[in-house]
């Protein structure tokens, strides 16, 4: 197998590239029963529609989100109740009445967030760290997560990637196609080379860009910190050939300085992506680069103030999101913990779709081995808290090279063979030489901007 997928590798990259959009994808959807080509229609329509349209929309939408979760899910039927409220919204005024959803109330009440209708063993489940270290188990209905699916390529199209496309990825943990049915579906389909954050150094990078030049990828994803330090690695190494055409940075603020330097050096726009584990995409920049388009086909996003009002355009606020398309666990006014700017223009691109100005509250240290070398804090805590039971929230802080103290917000299931596992873990990754110091703290301390940082680098750079 290995030996054929090398042969056609060798073949025209245009070629492969028609192939997989219009013959292997269709017939793997057709396999699967899936449905993500329509639903990209769908949204690739609903994009250039009448904001008033738009909006029209959500309101059915969110009505019957509503109605829905107050007839199938224990949680919200028993909250919503207990205020006197049916589950029938009369108007935006009370959707605005409704109860916050916070991290806490979710792993505090999982069965009862669960619908009536669906079985847990057939919701997809996915687990997060997040960016602010808290541990959360998620569920979807199947429909769901190929609708989320279709946002995200809807999405990718505005950055300049299309289906299939190989593309070059900057993640932690990547997957590994160990099987013959991975391996065909990763050359046909998912055509990925990867650089994994878990262990960026100059030896990585040279075999990424090795591999960037056999495969020659069309487009380059990744979280946003972590492709500057690829850039800035191959700034120094004078590598000036891997050229995408497209970058889409996401996970973690992109922040202008870092994305002057990745323009500079990868010689395309970035595209900014916002999203989480809990409701995937949220908002996206579009080929202006003037603001993220919020993905309204999909979610409510509202921008509020700490006391719980509407925030003014322009004025930083809390974010807080109603999913509207997942029926196996309905998240409904949900504070996701990141802080953002709500717009009140049209972009120039069009879109109906509305604008959030930018995110201002997510941001993660990369953390440095006695070697040199660096680790992606978002890929280090959500790798341990996906890993070890009973961590609700975990924060890394480096000092020194020699010393990195994590401090544990325990949960139940926390015992000492937990602390030993996590002990191991970061040995394993930092190496036996470096002191991990484990400290039990109520809650961990926030920034200014009310965010929670999971990994805290204070080592110097030289």
């Amino acid at each position: 197998m290995e030996r054929v997928l090398a042969a056609l590798a060798e073949e025209d990259v245009t070629v492969l590239a028609w192939l997989s959009r219009h013959v292997f994808f269709p017939l793997w959807e057709i396999k699967d029963g899936a449905h993500r080509r329509q639903y990209l229609r769908e949204l690739s329509a609903s994009q250039w529609c009448d904001p008033a349209q738009l909006q029209r929309r959500q309101w059915e939408r969110v009505r019957e989100t509503v109605e829905y979760a107050y007839r199938h899910c224990a949680y919200y039927k028993a909250r919503y109740a207990g205020s006197g409220f049916d589950g029938n919204l009369c108007d935006w005024e009370d959707f605005c009445r409704l109860p916050l959803l916070a991290k806490r109330d979710i792993r505090g009440n999982m069965e009862q967030l669960l619908s009536s209708e669906y079985r847990r063993e057939d919701l997809v489940e996915a687990k997060t760290g997040g960016s602010t270290g808290s541990a959360l188990t998620l569920y979807f209905d199947p429909q769901c997560q190929e609708m989320r699916n279709a946002a995200a390529m809807r999405s990718d199209r505005w950055a300049g990637w299309d289906i299939g496309m190989k593309v070059a990825a900057i993640w932690g943990n990547p997957p590994v196609a160990d099987t013959v049915k991975k391996k065909l579906r990763s050359f046909l389909l998912d055509r990925v080379i990867y650089l994994d954050t878990m262990d960026i150094n100059e030896h990585s990078v040279r075999r990424f860009v090795a591999d960037w030049r056999r495969e020659r990828p069309s487009m380059l994803f990744g979280h946003a910190h972590s492709i500057y330090i690829l850039a800035t690695c191959l700034r120094r190494m004078g590598v000036e050939d891997v050229r995408p055409i497209g970058i889409v940075t996401t996970s973690m603020m992109l922040l202008e300085p870092e994305r002057q330097v990745i323009e500079a050096v990868f010689g395309c726009r970035a595209t900014n992506r916002y999203g989480c584990e809990e409701v995937g995409l949220i908002a996206c920049e579009c080929e202006q680069h003037a603001g993220l388009h919020l993905n309204v086909d999909h979610l409510i996003v509202e921008f509020l103030r700490d006391d719980g009002t509407e925030a003014e355009p322009g004025e930083e606020a809390n974010i807080v999101v109603t999913d509207l398309i997942n029926r196996g666990m309905p998240l409904i006014r949900y504070r996701v913990e990141d802080r953002g700017v709500r717009g009140d223009r049209k972009c120039a691109c069009g879109r109906g779709l509305p604008l959030m100005e930018r995110i201002v509250g997510r941001q993660a240290d990369f953390l440095k081995r006695p070697d040199g070398s660096m680790v992606a804090g978002v890929s280090l805590v959500e790798r341990t808290l996906t890993a070890i039971p009973g961590i609700e929230q975990m924060q890394l802080v480096q000092d020194s090279l020699s010393l990195l103290q994590v401090n544990v917000v325990k949960e139940k299931g926390y015992t000492p063979e937990s602390e030993m596992r996590l002990i191991r873990e970061l040995n394993h990754i930092f190496g036996d030489s470096v002191t991990v110091k484990i400290q039990h703290v109520a809650e961990l301390d926030k920034t200014g901007r009310g965010k929670y940082r999971f990994a805290i680098c204070n080592v110097c750079s030289h």
